[in-house]
């Protein structure tokens, strides 16, 4: 987490920040891209944006979001390092203040009043905030995703032996089986942007994080899938790369938006 610091004349005092282009934006908000952008008020133009998270003088909760995703990318990247960086997108790059954070943050700024939502103004959006993510739902399966593809070896090492594999075909995992054709369907009806990302991984591997209606599966294009569903909360269910999956990452990976 960065050092707070003073952003701008509006006396933005910085949080932290986040990227949300088609590659990248926090997945506990939506499947897609779109879905993300539009729950911001936000259009869903290709290069994205920046959002900056911070409190003003008041301590009011504000989310800046600005057009300079170079910007906040290099922020993150020397924070990500621990290196300070003075993050002050130029006004011209500014999209809009937004009140509220869409994103749980632990932190606060020193020295002026604690977190709280700005005092409503006529013609204001309300006021953004997380989504909940105590029950078991999209915002929590898509976390569980997250999870799950940033410690891949240890979820991997807990799958032993066939018998831990979900297969296709089998009606005991009905749901693994529609997650599969939808993914499928995807390849020859390419879905909104962000729904089928692709990271690095180990060796010439990659990540892949495929969301749908209720679903998510993460995978590498060199090994096997994890698949979770909105309607059996808390379960994994590992995918064994058997005679299809391996044809089906493949294709995945060709259609999916990477990081720039």
């Amino acid at each position: 987490m960065p050092t707070t610091e003073s952003a701008d004349n509006d006396q933005l005092f910085v949080l932290t920040a986040v990227l949300l282009t088609p590659a990248q934006f926090p997945s506990v908000l939506g499947d897609d891209y779109p879905e993300v952008c539009a729950g911001l008020g936000l259009e869903p133009y290709e290069e994205g944006y920046g959002l900056v998270l911070g409190q003003d003088g008041d301590g009011a909760r504000w989310t800046v979001a600005t057009e300079d995703v170079s910007l906040v990318a290099c922020a993150i990247a020397a924070w990500d390092c621990g290196m300070e960086y003075d993050l002050s997108p130029g006004e011209s790059s500014i999209v809009g203040a937004l009140p509220g954070w869409p994103l749980a943050l632990a932190v606060a700024a020193p020295e002026v009043p604690a977190p709280h939502d700005p005092p409503p103004q006529e013609g204001d959006p309300a006021p953004l905030a997380p989504p909940d993510a105590e029950a078991w739902g999209p915002a929590q399966r898509r976390l569980g995703a997250d999870e799950i593809a940033m410690q891949w070896a240890a979820w991997r090492d807990q799958v032993d032996g066939d018998e831990a594999f979900a297969e296709p075909g089998d009606e005991a995992h009905q749901g693994v089986r529609r997650v599969l054709e939808e993914a499928r369907g995807y390849v020859t009806d390419p879905p909104p942007p962000g729904r089928v990302r692709s990271s690095f991984a180990a060796g010439e591997a990659r990540t892949l994080r495929v969301d749908g209606p209720g679903w998510s599966m993460v995978a590498r294009t060199d090994d096997i899938a994890f698949v979770l569903l909105d309607e059996e909360p808390g379960e994994v269910h590992p995918v064994g790369r058997g005679p299809e999956l391996p044809g089906l990452l493949s294709s995945l990976d060709e259609l999916a938006v990477r990081p720039v």
